[in-house]
């Protein structure tokens, strides 16, 4: 399939949306589950954003606890959705956030979901719902802009479709030089895969069929490579929801559990759309191994439980080494 870059990492996302739905927001579980992530051997640790829609406590404040009581696994956004957030305290808030954790920051950015909760969390902070796609892209730019703006003949000022602005010179820096790496939160349309392979460092969706990955980063490989990028530029990544059990049945009625107060919808459902799988650790792994045999290098595992800190270890003991063999 596509061109790979670098070995495979395995992160987890952190339980910020299942404590809303438990009704028990508290910051030092929070921490826990990211130490003992990080114990375990995961790569990474991800928050999701919301406001109104599928509330949970902010996932930049959030990230910058627990880049501060861990120190290697990278941390990262799954989702951010940047248009709930001025661009320029957005830019703010992301080079504090990269200083924090000392550049071991990834941003999976994405324009919204298409559904009404989301159309009102948009007119909640007064951001337009139309024509987010572009929108985000333009903050993106300005983001890049604002963190490039020192040194000699250095441009200070961002005219662009949506926004514009000045002085941004005056903007902390990150501690990354450039920023971190911005992926997109995107599915496989042609004007996605068009977006990732100009515009940004990564992409990041929850396809449910392996098979199309491969075929979708094949194509944002091929338009990469035409627009001059190094397939090192890209990373090809993946998010997607598990439930460790070893009897399969009990790992699918807790998955439908889960899914159905995450979103109000069944399982079948939302499976046509998003990557899911239960079962056993192995089984799990078995059917992650898919997509890393299509071309996925970081995988972005949601525990698809309200108590996902108990199935950690053994995700950890059994499916992070099966997954990494794979791509010996």
């Amino acid at each position: 399939m596509g061109t790979s870059a670098g070995p495979l990492r395995i992160g987890v996302l952190l339980p910020t949306r299942e404590q809303a739905i438990n009704g028990a927001f508290a910051a030092a579980p929070l921490l826990d589950f990211a130490r003992q992530a990080e114990d375990l051997g995961f790569d990474s640790l991800w928050a999701g954003d919301s406001l109104t829609a599928r509330p949970r406590l902010d996932p930049l404040v959030v990230l910058s606890a627990a880049g501060a009581v861990t120190s290697r696994v990278t941390l990262g956004t799954a989702a951010l959705t940047p248009a709930l957030r001025h661009p320029l305290i957005g830019a703010n808030m992301i080079s504090s956030l990269d200083h924090v954790c000392a550049s071991r920051l990834t941003l999976g950015l994405g324009s919204g979901f298409p559904m009404p909760e989301t159309e009102e969390e948009f007119a909640a902070v007064g951001a337009a719902f139309a024509g987010r796609a572009g929108r985000l892209d333009d903050i993106v730019a300005l983001w890049r802009r604002a963190w490039s703006a020192s040194g000699p003949g250095a441009e200070t000022g961002y005219e662009g479709r949506y926004w514009q602005a000045q002085g941004l010179d005056r903007l902390p820096r990150p501690h990354r030089r450039g920023g971190p790496p911005l992926w997109l939160a995107g599915s496989d349309t042609p004007r996605v895969l068009e977006r990732v392979a100009r515009h940004y460092d990564g992409w990041l969706p929850f396809l449910p069929d392996a098979d199309a990955y491969g075929r979708a980063w094949q194509r944002i490989s091929e338009l990469a490579a035409a627009a001059g990028r190094p397939p090192q530029a890209l990373t090809p990544a993946l998010y997607a929801t598990i439930t460790v059990d070893d009897d399969a049945d009990s790992a699918r009625a807790e998955l439908e559990h889960y899914i159905s107060h995450y979103y109000g919808a069944p399982l079948e459902q939302m499976a046509r759309f998003q990557a899911y799988a239960w079962g056993s650790a192995g089984q799990c792994a078995q059917a992650l191994a898919a997509y890393v045999r299509s071309g996925a290098r970081h995988l972005v595992i949601r525990i698809g439980s309200l108590e996902p800190q108990a199935q950690l270890k053994q995700i950890a003991d059994v499916l992070l080494p099966r997954l990494k063999e794979s791509v010996l």
